[in-house]
């Protein structure tokens, strides 16, 4: 990572630890001229691997026969983690374990709110997606698999410091060397789909991937309102473009909105569809405000989870419109395997068809997991930020039955953690490692990456590298946010939103990142709008 002028990058190591050979990845979607290289990650090759056996699960350092007393001034006993939920002491636990997940549509669907002079609805503040959002500098590892990276600095809390823990992808393939996608948009027609923004939105969406497909990949379209229809069954592109352009332009609103027959029909033309050899994929997009037919997700999870088990079609949410059911959506998507984005403009649109869909199509990881060993000799408790949802056993880290997140290529997962340290703590803190499938093969591997304290000591996270400074600001924003509904305890070390605004817009400036500076108008309009 390149600190600013002036300051210094939080210090952290890298080390990897690979279980079993490595095989191919899976497919890739490049339109709009990608070339694998648009990473929401670093570019810097990985640390050294070694092949092994699988080793035992991570457990917190040797302490004796119990929790050693900790440095004067120290609570004796141990603490453990803490969600920012529970009134209780939590239990003296110190794994952390948790799905990976990639989804953004919560910031994007925040971001919306709060530029339509409105604060969004806390239950749907997923602190994870708001730090998933943004670039990051994370070296790639030189093979498939996962790059592991953990940093950190100091709040001006007593004791308390951010850790992250940051996961990579190599970038993906040429889209000449790709094998073909076979792509099944389902496309919401009802009356809701008339606001500006929406259906319109789709339209152009669906013309842009058209155009940047190649011949050999195909698409399906299924439109639903009150019912579902096929409007265009499995077809190759190569000599079908303009018949797929005259469908797409045809999308009208209608009627009510029955989520549930767009669904079942997109999967049945989807199962029918099927390539062998091809990334066969739902792609709904919908403002998923079910008013007909089943208006929950219960009656669909089965369907989708039976088409990923037996034809492993995976199902991606692109969300739209002011009102939007963001946790139909992520019920939907979490079952199918997939992700969420949220769509609210033309630029957001080209970058979601553009890179989003094309990253997360080929797979690099399937069902992967993270556990996070931390030590009690130094850690006194530590919390992490988000992933209320994707939490995980820890004793089911290694138990490969239990689903986990799929990563693309050329991506990277970002996990903050709040960690209140002993006082004099020194030497090692935690261990991170993340466990994956291979995609083909299914064989499992592991790395491992590990942080001492003085790299969570040494700076102060506003004086930190720039890219670590993003992620605290989108998760002190994100807490500020979730706050509001009761229930949830702030970051430690949280900021004022007028500081944390001004933080914001120092970095919009120093990155020249239009994100960035997205990030810094929604904390302005949302310190307006709290005070």
């Amino acid at each position: 990572m390149t600190p600013r002028a002036g300051s210094r990058a939080p210090r952290g190591t890298t080390y990897g630890r690979v279980l079993a050979a490595v095989a191919a990845g899976a497919v890739l979607l490049t339109g709009c001229g990608y070339d694998g290289g648009s990473d929401r990650g670093g570019v810097a090759p990985d640390s050294g691997r070694r092949n092994g056996n699988p080793a035992p699960a991570p457990v917190p350092a040797p302490a004796g026969p119990s929790h050693p007393a900790p440095p004067d001034g120290g609570s004796a006993a141990p603490q453990g983690e803490d969600d920012g939920r529970r009134p209780s002491a939590p239990p003296a636990d110190y794994l952390s374990t948790f799905a990976l997940d990639v989804d953004t549509a919560s910031y994007g669907y925040a971001r919306r709110t709060l530029a339509d002079g409105k604060l969004p609805d806390p239950a749907t503040i997923r602190p994870e997606e708001f730090v998933n959002s943004f670039r990051q500098d994370y070296p790639q590892p030189t093979g498939n698999g996962f790059s592991v990276t953990v940093d950190g600095a100091r709040t001006r809390e007593a004791n308390w410091s951010l850790m992250r823990v940051g996961l990579a992808t190599r970038a993906g393939k040429s889209s000449a060397d790709r094998p073909p996608a076979a792509l099944t948009f389902v496309v919401d027609i009802s009356g809701s789909m008339a606001e500006p923004g929406r259906l319109d939105l789709v339209r152009n969406s669906l013309d842009l991937m058209t155009d940047r497909l190649r011949g050999d990949d195909a698409v399906a379209i299924v439109a639903f309102s009150d019912k579902a229809e096929t409007r265009l069954p499995m077809t190759r592109l190569d000599g079908n473009r303009r018949r797929v352009h005259e469908v797409v332009d045809r999308l009208r609103p209608t009627d009510s909105t029955n989520v549930e027959a767009g669904v079942r029909r997109g999967y049945d033309v989807a199962v029918e569809g099927r390539r062998e050899g091809a990334t066969n994929r739902v792609v709904l997009l919908s403002d998923a405000l079910a008013n007909t037919g089943a208006t929950s997700a219960d009656t669909l999870l089965e369907r989708i989870g039976a088409a990923r088990r037996t034809h492993g079609i995976t199902l991606f949410g692109v969300g739209v419109g002011s009102q939007y059911n963001d946790a139909f959506m992520e019920r939907l998507v979490d079952r199918g395997d997939g992700h969420t984005v949220y769509v609210s403009d033309e630029e957001e649109a080209r970058r979601v068809f553009c890179d989003d869909l094309p990253a997360q199509i080929e797979l690099r990881a399937r069902d992967a997991k993270a556990q996070v060993s931390f030590d009690p000799r130094n850690v006194e408790s530590f919390r992490l930020i988000g992933y209320d949802n994707r939490k995980v056993a820890d004793g089911d880290f290694r138990n490969d039955a239990v689903d986990g997140g799929e990563v693309g290529p050329g991506h990277s997962v970002t996990a903050l953690y709040a960690v209140r340290l002993r006082p004099g703590a020194a030497g090692h803190v935690a261990t991170a490692t993340v466990r994956w499938l291979d995609p083909e093969g299914r064989a499992p591997h592991e790395e491992s990456g590990r942080i001492e304290a003085g790299a969570l000591t040494e700076v102060d996270w506003s004086e930190a590298g720039s890219r670590f400074q993003v992620t605290a600001t989108a998760a002190y924003l994100a807490s500020e946010l979730r706050g509001r509904g009761g229930g949830w305890a702030p970051v430690p070390g949280a900021v004022p939103l007028a500081r944390l605004s001004e933080i914001a817009t120092a970095l919009a400036t120093r990155t020249e990142d239009p994100e960035v500076r997205a990030l810094a108008t929604a904390t302005h309009q949302a310190a307006r709008l709290l005070y």
